[in-house]
C-alpha cells in the first residue's frame, strides 16, 4: 500500500506540464466540511475580494467566509450549499476558476454537473466529524459517494484536504488516521490521489500560506494552493478522430467572403481536428460531404482541433441541423453509431430507476428516446462490492443497459468525456434524472 507520504505532495511528473491555461476544478465532499469557507478563503488570501465586497458578507462582527460563494438566499438562510456557484481568481502562477459544489444527497446531481467539466477536485474532509481517534475510522457516505463519481467522471486530479484540524484536540494523530482512511479507501476503489493536505480553512492554516500549526501533523509538503497551482489541465481528446456536434445552423451568413455564401454550422469540436478537404459523414441521416472551409472562433479561416469552437462550411448543402454530428469517414477512422448501450449510471432522480422506463438521453446537441433494458448491478459504496439489483435508488450508482430508439455514435467514457457522456432526463417531468458514462 501507498505511504501516506508519498501523496503529501503533487507528483514530480506533474510539474513541467500544461499549468498555463486556467483551472477549472470544484470542492466536494459532505454537507458542512467547509467547502464555500475554503473557497472564501482562497479568494482573501489571493486578494480577489474587493474591501466592499468582504464588508458585506460581516455577521456578528466577522467575517463569514462561506457567504462569499453561498448567494442564493436560500443558501444563506439555511447554511447550506444548493447550486453551484463559480468564481474565479489569478495567482502569480495561474487563473482559476473553481466551483463550489453542494454536499446535500439531495443536490448530487449539481455535484456531478460541475465535476463533468473539472480539471482537478478538492475532497473536503472535516476532522470533527469522525471519529479520528480510531486507526480504523469510516469515512463519512458522501466523501465515498462524491470521491467514486470523481473516478467515474474521470477527474484528472484529485486532492484530499483534511479540514478544521483546529478543532480537534490532537491535529496530528488526527490528520494521521484520517490520511491512512482516505489511502485505504482510494486504493480500494482505484481513485488516483494527487494530495493529502491538512488544512484549517477558518484559520487559513496551509491554505494559502504556509503554516507552522499543520507542523503538528507531521505535514512538511506544499500549501493547498501550492498544489493547485501545479497541477495540469485536462489534455483534448485531438488524437482521435473527428467528431463535432451542431449547436447552431447560421442559414445566410453576410461574410460571404469566409462562408462562400453557404449555410455555416456552428459548435465545439469534440475529437480530433479539422481542416478543408476533409471528408465527413452526417450523423443521422448518413449523408457524406467535404469540408470547404473551417472558421474559428472570431471567424478567421484554419484548422480547428478538438476543445475548440468552430464553424464549418460544407462543399455543398446537405441537410443538417441542430443536435446532429459531422464525424470522420475515413476507413481505420470512422464513427459506427449504436442503439444499444452499456453504461455506468449515477442516478439523480427522486423517483427510483426501474427498467422497462424511457427517458430523453442527450449527447452531444441531439435527443433520442432511450428505453432502460436491464439493471446489471448496483455499486455499493461502503463495501465497493458489485451487487445484483432490479432498480436503482436515489444518488445510486450501478451498471444498466439501454436501447435507443436512434443510434449514437458513442464511444467508452474512459476515451472521450464527450462522446462517452450522456444525460437522461424524465420525458413528464424534465428533470435531469441521471448521468451516464458509456463502458
Amino acid at each position: 500500500m501507498t505511504t501516506i507520504a508519498s501523496v503529501r505532495a503533487v507528483p514530480a511528473d506533474t510539474f513541467g506540464q500544461d499549468t498555463r491555461s486556467a483551472l477549472r476544478l470544484i470542492t466536494c465532499g459532505s454537507v458542512d466540511d467547509g467547502k464555500s469557507t475554503l473557497i472564501g478563503r482562497l479568494l482573501v488570501d489571493s486578494k480577489a475580494v474587493l474591501q466592499d465586497h468582504l464588508a458585506g458578507v460581516q455577521r456578528q462582527g466577522q467575517t463569514d467566509l462561506a457567504l462569499l460563494t453561498d448567494g442564493l438566499s436560500a443558501e444563506r438562510e439555511q447554511g447550506i450549499t444548493i447550486d453551484v456557484a463559480y468564481r474565479y481568481f489569478s495567482t502569480e502562477a495561474r487563473k482559476f476558476i473553481i466551483g463550489d459544489a453542494p454536499g446535500h444527497e439531495q443536490y448530487t446531481r449539481n455535484m456531478v454537473t460541475a465535476a463533468s467539466s473539472a480539471d482537478a477536485a478538492v475532497v473536503l474532509v472535516d476532522a470533527t466529524k469522525l471519529n479520528w481517534a480510531d486507526a480504523a475510522l469510516d469515512l463519512l457516505p458522501q466523501t465515498r459517494r462524491h470521491s467514486l463519481l470523481l473516478k467515474l467522471l474521470r477527474v484528472p486530479s484529485v486532492v484530499f484536504a483534511v479540514n478544521k484540524l483546529d478543532a480537534v484536540d490532537d491535529s496530528a494523530m488526527a490528520f494521521q488516521h484520517i490520511a491512512a482512511a482516505l489511502q485505504r479507501f482510494a486504493s480500494q476503489a482505484g481513485i488516483p490521489v494527487t494530495a493529502i493536505v491538512p488544512i484549517s480553512a477558518l484559520k487559513g492554516w496551509n491554505v494559502v500560506d504556509a503554516s507552522e500549526q499543520v507542523a503538528w501533523c507531521g505535514y512538511s509538503g506544499p500549501t493547498l494552493l501550492e498544489i493547485l497551482e501545479a497541477l495540469p489541465v485536462t489534455p483534448t481528446d485531438s488524437k482521435l478522430p473527428f467528431a463535432f456536434a451542431v449547436q447552431w445552423v447560421e442559414k445566410f451568413s453576410s461574410s460571404s467572403d469566409t462562408s462562400q455564401g453557404r449555410r455555416v454550422f456552428w459548435g465545439r469540436v469534440a475529437t480530433g481536428g479539422v481542416q478543408p478537404g476533409q471528408p465527413v459523414r452526417i450523423m443521422p441521416n448518413g449523408q457524406t460531404a467535404v469540408v470547404a472551409q473551417v472558421l474559428n472562433h472570431v471567424r478567421t479561416p484554419q484548422a480547428v482541433l478538438a476543445g475548440h469552437s468552430a464553424g464549418i462550411v460544407l462543399d455543398r448543402e446537405v441537410d443538417v441541423s441542430r443536435g446532429d454530428w459531422l464525424l470522420a469517414v475515413d476507413e481505420e477512422e470512422s464513427f459506427e453509431g449504436s442503439r444499444e448501450i452499456r453504461a455506468t449510471v449515477a442516478w439523480l432522480d427522486d423517483e427510483t430507476l426501474v427498467p422497462g422506463r424511457v427517458y430523453w438521453a442527450l449527447h452531444g446537441h441531439r435527443w433520442v428516446k432511450a428505453r432502460i433494458k436491464r439493471i446489471v448491478h448496483r455499486l455499493d459504496i461502503h463495501t465497493l462490492a458489485e451487487e445484483d439489483a432490479n432498480q436503482l435508488e436515489p444518488n445510486a450508482i450501478g451498471h444498466i443497459e439501454l436501447s435507443l430508439q436512434e443510434p449514437l455514435a458513442t464511444l467508452p467514457f474512459e476515451h472521450s468525456r464527450t462522446l462517452g457522456s450522456l444525460v437522461l432526463v424524465d420525458t413528464a417531468s424534465h428533470r435531469t434524472a441521471g448521468a451516464l458514462l458509456v463502458l
